[in-house]
């Protein structure tokens, strides 16, 4: 590898073609900016890179025509401000930490999830935010304690209506489980379980979230006694212990319309 001009260096690939990596150092901590197919392209990188170390720039202010990648520049501006180098796009706040996404799409998470976001990137599909863990893609959602595939508005809701605010204490859960949702009617709340079989069933209504949740699993158990092959998923319930949640599962009803259904093999 050559070192043509200060923070560039001139490697080349398998198919030969010249390729030019630019880095730089801050506080004997290298940092790469990438590489790039031009020599005046790392160049303008490195210039910039450090540049960007001594200036004021806000970590807000992106510019179109910055030679840096934008997820760089996120992190060349949290080690200038915070003294910190974290290689995913985060930038320290006072008491909690924004994932730069896109320069329109920053996240706002608690310091809680510092260790785990600053190890494992970000990605998005639709509005479906995942990490990939071990090569496999494990949903935000679950680490915020929002079931999988909850519909924001539905099943949990933003207090504060910004819907890149993830921080728990902006988060509350309407639906815990699967199959259940919340129905207010006057004073009191009634859970409506219900379940998809070539259309919507209703299992019950319920005033207890709970047996909701056992309903729904009652009526899972029903549709595979009839030879249904479609995987449901079943609601895991905490706080009870094995012996009330069977008494549960024996005492509550539900529709006749699925335990009069005919075989579904």
């Amino acid at each position: 590898m050559k070192n043509n001009k200060e923070g560039v260096y001139q490697d080349t690939k398998k198919d030969g073609s010249l390729n030019y990596r630019a880095s730089l150092t801050k506080d004997n901590k290298h940092i790469s900016l990438g590489s790039y197919g031009s020599l005046k392209d790392a160049n303008a990188a490195y210039n910039y890179g450090k540049k960007l170390l001594s200036s004021n720039i806000s970590v807000n202010d992106y510019p179109k025509d910055c030679p840096l990648s934008f997820e760089k520049f996120v992190v060349l501006c949290n080690l200038r401000d915070n003294n910190i180098y974290i290689s995913n796009p985060i930038y320290l706040e006072k008491r909690y930490f924004s994932y730069h996404y896109s320069p329109t799409e920053v996240y706002k998470f608690d310091m809680d999830d510092l260790f785990y976001l600053s190890s494992h990137k970000l990605m998005k599909r639709g509005n479906h935010l995942f990490v990939a863990d071990y090569g496999s893609q494990v949903s935000l959602l679950d680490r915020l304690n929002i079931r999988a595939h909850a519909v924001e508005g539905r099943d949990y809701r933003l207090i504060n209506h910004d819907s890149f605010d993830l921080r728990r204490e902006n988060i509350e859960i309407v639906n815990r489980y699967f199959g259940v949702t919340r129905e207010e009617k006057k004073l009191d709340a009634i859970y409506k379980a219900s379940i998809n079989i070539n259309g919507k069933f209703i299992i019950g209504r319920y005033s207890d979230e709970i047996e909701a949740a056992i309903a729904y699993n009652k009526a899972v158990d029903e549709l595979k006694k009839k030879g249904c092959t479609k995987k449901y998923p079943q609601n895991f319930i905490e706080g009870i212990s094995a012996r009330e949640y069977a008494s549960i599962y024996s005492n509550v009803e539900i529709s006749s319309k699925i335990t009069e259904l005919n075989d579904l093999s």
